[in-house]
């Protein structure tokens, strides 16, 4: 049996590390589940657990490239709360009074200048790092002491609310979601789009005479990805809105909720976010200049250097990336609570880190990988969730996530001595 399912890996090409946080994870699960008399895999906990993990995936992405490049960021989840509270401030107390109450623009302007700010400060601090050669380390640790400041500064330490309308639907809830119909849609896109892209890149490996797996395997990790894509969406479908909940819905637009009629949560907005930002930075990584000059850099700098990278300019637009990536989990962080609090973000830089470094990202550089980074964001906010509804101390919890980040180090260290990566 074990004979048979190493053969069917190697067929694959199927990373063993992947299938270890993947076993890990439904191992995670089942445990949570079984402790909590089945209510942690439920479509309602599961649909919560993916709005409460997308923030943090969308900076661990950045993370990765970060880390690659043989860097640290401790100042994400200081930063968030500082652009949090920033954009709260505009569209509560500024924006309203130039655009007036309610004006449709307000929600555009205020992504725009989180993305600007977080962009800016990101390449600030890159400047630093690259072109002042201050340890990132330090640059970043100071930076979440000033953004941390600067948050409380903002508004005096006052939680702001509420906000825009249409801006926090970009959090998630009843509201916040695709619906049923749309959430369908979008499965059958995403499938038709990662099968594509599955026989395309066999078609170009084929083309340079690269070998490739059998047409079989091939189809079996089709069939797998359709099966994954649907079975998520159909668990999101069978999560169905409140009825009060519903009918405060249909007030909204002036309509009468029909009798009987049962709606579906679907997909959320926040994790429609994570995909997009997953395809994109997965484009970034393997189709792009910008992405193969950072993993070259993170595996020899000094190589990378002399052969024409530069790699202090380099260190200015991850960071400056960083940043942006930051913008939007606050945009998705701050619409989620519909409001913008002072201790916004606190600790989501450990979580953050944790989660690429779970997901198999080297501290050494040079390695790491986009989808790792939001299977460590899901088996980190599993931990997390599942031990809260079990009822452990928030102390121990602390506990529990400090030991799992250093057994996952220590796992991938040794996995990379057998491997020889």
């Amino acid at each position: 049996m074990r004979d048979a399912l190493s053969r069917a890996v190697r067929t694959l090409q199927i990373d063993t590390r992947l299938l270890g946080m993947i076993a890990a994870l439904v191992i995670v699960w089942i445990v949570f589940d079984l402790l909590t008399e089945g209510r942690f895999l439920t479509p309602r906990n599961l649909f919560n657990l993916s709005v409460q993990t997308a923030s943090v995936a969308v900076m661990a992405t950045g993370m990765v490239f970060i880390i690659v490049t043989r860097h640290i960021d401790l100042s994400v989840g200081a930063l968030l709360g500082f652009i949090g509270m920033t954009i709260g401030w505009l569209q509560a107390q500024v924006l309203p009074d130039l655009l007036g109450i309610g004006h449709p623009a307000i929600w555009v302007i205020t992504i725009f200048c989180g993305a600007l700010m977080g962009a800016a400060i990101g390449a600030a601090q890159g400047y630093v790092v690259g072109y002042l050669a201050v340890p990132a380390f330090i640059v970043t640790l100071g930076g979440l002491l000033v953004w941390r400041g600067a948050a409380w500064w903002v508004t005096g330490g006052q939680t702001v609310a509420p906000l825009d309308s249409t801006f926090n639907l970009l959090g998630g809830g009843a509201e916040g979601t695709l619906g049923a119909t749309w959430s369908w849609l979008l499965a059958a896109v995403t499938s038709l789009a990662a099968v594509g892209l599955l026989f395309l890149s066999r078609k170009r490996k084929s083309d340079h005479g690269f070998a490739v797996k059998p047409f079989g395997a091939d189809i079996a990790l089709a069939g797998i990805f359709v099966a994954v894509i649907f079975g998520f969406t159909s668990v999101m479908n069978a999560y169905a809105i409140p009825a009060r909940a519903a009918a405060r819905m249909f007030a909204a637009r002036g309509e009468t909720m029909p009798e009987g009629l049962v709606l579906s949560h679907g997909i959320a907005i926040p994790v429609v976010i994570v995909l997009i930002v997953a395809t994109v930075m997965t484009v970034v990584a393997r189709r792009t200049r910008f992405g193969r000059y950072i993993f070259a850099t993170g595996g020899n700098p000094d190589a990378a250097e002399l052969a024409g990278v530069d790699t202090k300019l380099l260190t200015v637009k991850v960071f400056a990336l960083m940043g942006f990536l930051t913008a939007i989990a606050a945009v998705i962080a701050s619409a989620r609570l519909r409001s913008a609090a002072n201790d916004l973000g606190t600790l989501d830089e450990l979580r953050v880190i944790a989660a690429a470094v779970i997901g198999g990202t080297a501290l050494s550089g040079g390695i790491g990988t986009i989808y790792g980074a939001i299977l460590g964001a899901v088996v980190m906010q599993s931990l997390q969730s599942g031990m809260a509804m079990v009822g452990v101390d928030a102390p121990l919890q602390s506990i529990v996530v400090g030991l799992v980040l250093v057994l996952a180090v220590l796992a991938d260290i040794i996995y990379r001595r057998k491997t020889g990566d």
